[in-house]
């Protein structure tokens, strides 16, 4: 029996184009259904999750710093999954949102330095007794967070010492992309190709190159890290030619581009 069968996964994406990609995909090969929101492009967000299993809140070009009118309504919108204890993971932005909402800090590097390709990860002591971890993730942002109060760090890397953490029974926050198909990544190498200039980010050939070295690995531990967020019992063997493709994304009205994520 499929654990997942007849429940909704809230996803909250925030650009017209953007998709849940390998996230997507792994929950509803688990009997999940998607119920995706735009809150950009003018979807509200339930006031209760109480017909949802749990949320993903996506990346986006967009700072949780922002004080456009839906990224402080759904960042005060958290409080919603932390209340009803509903499985929640943010995801770059996402991750981001929550820290927010939970007092801490988002900002850029202080030297100027982004996250823009492929880079070393060490997991910390509880985040290897949860499970095993990825030597290297694929990056894109530009700025990073602190560890909220109470939170447990998972992981870590040299320049954004803060890139996995867990909060309270229910909520977790990574800075990394593991949700990328092999489509995502050459949509976000051609459309980001601007930030491959800045300090510390990588030419697009690395992005590409780095991606048949150590993606392989990346997606076997999103199978088993989503396992752990949402119980959903996903069981997806991962083998060395696997892939998936996209999502085709619903045609919505545009909004303005700003980045890529």
């Amino acid at each position: 029996m499929v654990r997942g069968a007849g429940k909704k996964i809230l996803v909250v994406l925030h650009q017209e184009m953007s998709s849940p990609g390998r996230v997507g995909q792994l929950l509803e090969k688990t009997g999940f259904t998607l119920d995706i929101r735009r809150p950009p492009l003018g979807d509200q967000l339930p006031e209760t999750l109480e017909e949802h299993h749990g949320a993903v809140v996506f990346g986006g070009p967009m700072s949780a710093n922002d004080r456009d009118e839906f990224v402080v309504r759904e960042t005060e919108w958290l409080a919603v999954p932390l209340k009803e204890e509903k499985p929640f993971l943010g995801i770059c932005l996402g991750a981001q949102m929550l820290v927010k909402h939970l007092g801490g800090q988002v900002k850029s590097h202080d030297d100027g330095l982004v996250e823009v390709g492929w880079y070393p990860l060490r997991a910390t002591e509880e985040g290897r007794q949860l499970l095993h971890w990825p030597e290297m993730v694929y990056q894109f942002h530009r700025e990073g967070f602190s560890l909220p109060s109470g939170a447990t760090l998972l992981a870590t890397s040299d320049h954004y010492p803060n890139q996995a953490f867990h909060y309270g029974r229910n909520a977790w926050g990574i800075q990394f992309h593991a949700e990328l198909t092999r489509m995502m990544m050459q949509r976000w190498v051609v459309h980001g190709a601007q930030r491959f200039v800045l300090p510390g980010a990588q030419p697009g050939r690395d992005h590409l190159g780095g991606r048949l070295i150590w993606d392989m690995h990346l997606r076997q531990w999103l199978v088993e890290f989503l396992n752990i967020v949402f119980g959903g019992g996903i069981d997806v063997e991962i083998s060395a030619g696997a892939e998936f493709e996209a999502q085709k994304p619903i045609g919505r009205r545009k909004i303005g581009r700003r980045g890529i994520a």
